[in-house]
């Protein structure tokens, strides 16, 4: 028998799924998650309530997380991706032939879970040689290692439980130290529309370490509530004020299809509506 399964993010207001069949449901070491089968989403996951993926939809998100910072930058050797365990931000920063790809992930459980439940999100990167899979806590990990970064990719759950740490000053200075010259930092940022919060907050805490300190936007239909911010932050001024025709040739150079991403989508994410604009100082 099915079950109605509620999105409890928001104190006023939720989204419920439907979930035909519960394939996995159980507390980890770090935090609640279920799997379940849903008719139009396929299959999704939940952690502390909150969802995390779909088949339907992770291209979105996965895709402009990832792409967006790579192409920007132009000389990406080194990616660095904070939590992420379903591996979707994996395969896609690993489409870039020549990236080499660290991803550290708190708990070895959602990793697991994903390869056997969303295998088409990683779509075999964990077995990618460029991949180096670290089961270590993002947090202590920035601030210890001496490697250098082109990107660092924070693909995090919401600054509740075990994603709070991530969404601090302390942090987004380790991460400044461990970035290379012209690097970028791009941080999953909430739903301004209910989390205006995370906007303001994020700018107030990131921005003292960066010379230039941003957002984009994304259009996610699971991430309820219109747009998502991801936060952009680097050294480089110039790095989030590419033309469409530099982008496009990076875009075509790298010789890879996407179902979302297309440069001129990569340029206007930076146009911000005008109800997130005014969040930002």
């Amino acid at each position: 028998m099915s079950r109605w399964i509620s999105e409890t993010l928001y104190g006023s207001y939720q989204q419920r799924f439907e979930a035909s069949d519960v394939l996995f449901e159980e507390k980890t070491e770090h935090q609640d998650l279920i799997i379940f089968e849903n008719e139009f989403f396929g299959r999704v996951m939940a952690l502390d309530g909150v969802i995390q993926t779909t088949d339907r939809d992770e291209f979105i998100y996965h895709e402009m997380i990832s792409h967006v910072p790579i192409l920007a930058h132009g000389n990406v050797k080194n990616v660095l991706i904070i939590g992420g365990g379903d591996g979707g931000v994996l395969r896609e920063v690993l489409r870039h032939e020549d990236v080499n790809c660290t991803m550290v992930e708190i708990d070895a459980s959602v990793v697991d879970m994903a390869k056997k439940y969303f295998p088409a999100h990683a779509d075999g990167a964990f077995e990618n040689p460029r991949c180096n899979l670290i089961i270590a806590d993002g947090l202590k990990f920035v601030k210890e290692t001496t490697e250098k970064f082109d990107v660092i990719i924070v693909d995090s759950t919401d600054p509740i439980g075990p994603g709070e740490v991530l969404f601090t000053s302390e942090f987004y200075s380790d991460c400044q130290k461990c970035l290379s010259e012209a690097g970028i930092l791009v941080t999953q940022n909430g739903v301004p529309f209910f989390q205006a919060d995370e906007v303001t907050t994020t700018q107030a805490r990131m921005s003292p370490h960066f010379a230039d300190m941003g957002f984009y936007v994304v259009a996610v239909p699971t991430y309820i509530g219109g747009f998502m911010t991801l936060a952009w932050a680097s050294n480089d001024p110039a790095a989030r004020r590419q033309s469409v025709d530099v982008i496009e040739a990076r875009f075509k150079k790298a010789g890879f299809d996407t179902f979302y991403y297309t440069p001129g989508v990569h340029v206007g994410a930076f146009s911000l509506p005008r109800y997130i604009e005014k969040l930002v100082k």
